[in-house]
């Protein structure tokens, strides 16, 4: 018998939802593997067994009411920097430590009204502003699979306590990564829709203004796909919303055949010369090989970027975005902050007005330079990150396919996606020395559903 935790998720509120497994017992099962687990991972930081039980029997309360309950039982966990209400969201900072929630975030309400129980908050980065999920207040977490390694970031505690098995879905935000590289880490699909497709309408004000979306984070595409179409949907005061029918719903099923006529592009370096590992880049290689004997036609060929289009390029919108937000409370609380994060927020002050005029133009370059590719192009594949999990108390890999790296030489490969607005999808393309990669799948804006089918097919071949 398939265990709880290894339980597809629409699988599992299918089977509440008909009375065949009790929510509580559900919620007992989680609580005993985040009671058991949890404390060697530091991956869910805010934890309530006993509302996590009140909230699973408020399930069947309503089940037995006569609702209709799409996600009935089916527990997720939600990262530090999204709001639940009479929780303390503290996005990772110490600053931020006595913050109570006075609200869900509209995905938390979403997923809770279809039933959907939370199981804990998870742990980020300060302000989700760093490639590894550690911080002064919760500490560091740790890499499920080898606990001396960091699952990466910003959503490192999602992707921990998911491949832990604590939950079966989790909710993460990405700005430039921090849903798809986690995911990699670990083994998960990690996906970044185009924006404004998952409303995110209040919470706290966002640094990375105009590219942090919502991610959503799953074990295989299948569900992963299922929980963005439970949250796929338009609201009037999330002023990024869009009103047009785009998502799952041009799509008959995610296992229906692939165009025959689909223009496939693979570009190991995405045109950027980015490093990679060999090894790494072998092990994605062979599974590009292997979508080819399969029929798929794919070229190698890499976007026609803009030379300024290199590691990071638009950093200092975050960097001024920080400063904007938390620079002056540097003077009284400089020890209260990270100091990654302090260097981030000194850094925006020096960004000045033509700095910020100047990055926004490059990002209106970026996205045109992508767009003219996607004219050739259906699809596009790449790596979602050039290296393995490296050691906890790193911020990046100094080196990376043999070349010296900088702290963000390790996320390369994934911010000029969230710079695009276009959908990405990392899905686990196998092990290097014991330990997961991905692959990223990425389609022009509003392509999601295209993102998503052809992410269950290379997950299905592979």
């Amino acid at each position: 018998m398939t265990a709880l935790h290894e339980m597809g998720a629409r699988e599992m509120a299918a089977r509440v939802a008909s009375g065949a497994l009790r929510a509580t017992d559900v919620a007992r099962h989680f609580i005993e593997r985040v009671e058991r687990l949890n404390p060697a991972l530091n991956a869910i930081v805010q934890f309530d067994a006993r509302q996590v039980l009140d909230d699973a029997a408020a399930v069947e309360h309503r089940l037995a009411s006569g609702e209709t309950l799409p996600m009935a039982g089916v527990p997720f966990t939600v990262k530090d920097n999204l709001w639940v209400e009479g929780r303390h969201i503290a996005q990772g900072s110490r600053l931020f430590e006595d913050f109570v929630a006075p609200r869900d975030a509209w995905a938390v309400a979403r997923l809770r009204e279809r039933g959907a129980v939370v199981l804990g908050i998870t742990n980020c980065s300060e302000f989700a502003c760093k490639g590894v999920t550690s911080n002064l207040l919760y500490g560091a977490t740790r890499h499920p699979i080898d606990p001396t390694l960091t699952p990466g970031g910003s959503s490192g505690g999602a992707v921990s306590a998911l491949a832990a098995g604590l939950g079966l879905l989790a909710l993460g935000t990405d700005a430039g990564g921090s849903t798809r590289r986690p995911a990699a880490h670990c083994g998960l699909v990690g996906f970044k829709p185009s924006p404004g497709l998952i409303p995110h309408p209040w919470g706290f004000a966002e640094p990375n203004y105009g590219l942090s979306v919502i991610g959503v984070i799953a074990r295989n595409v299948a569900d992963s796909a299922w929980l963005y179409d439970q949250l796929l949907a338009y609201d009037a005061a999330d002023p990024a919303g869009v009103p047009i029918g785009v998502g799952l719903d041009a799509l008959p099923s995610l296992d229906a055949p692939l165009p025959g006529d689909l223009r496939v592009a693979w570009s190991p370096q995405l045109g950027c010369d980015f490093a990679i590992d060999d090894d790494v880049l072998a092990a994605l290689q062979s599974r590009v090989d292997a979508l080819r004997a399969a029929g798929w036609r794919i070229a190698d060929a890499d976007p026609p970027w803009p030379l300024e289009a290199r590691e990071y390029p638009l950093l200092a919108l975050q960097q001024a975005g920080l400063h904007a937000l938390y620079g002056h409370r540097l003077a009284e609380e400089r020890e209260r902050i990270d100091p990654v994060l302090v260097q981030q927020i000194e850094a925006g002050a020096r960004v000045t007005s033509a700095d910020v005029a100047r990055a926004l133009r490059l990002r209106q370059r970026i996205g045109a330079s992508l767009a003219r590719f996607f004219e050739s192009f259906d699809v596009l594949l790449c790596p979602t990150t050039p290296v393995t999990a490296w050691p906890l108390d790193q911020l990046g890999p100094p080196t990376i396919g043999g070349r010296p790296a900088g702290p963000r030489g390790h996320a390369a490969f994934t911010p000029l996606f969230n710079y695009c607005g276009v959908p990405a999808c990392s899905v686990p393309a196998g092990e290097v020395r014991g330990l997961p990669v991905g692959l990223q799948v990425v389609a022009p804006c509003y392509e999601d559903a295209r993102v998503l089918q052809c992410a269950q097919h290379i997950e299905t071949l592979l």
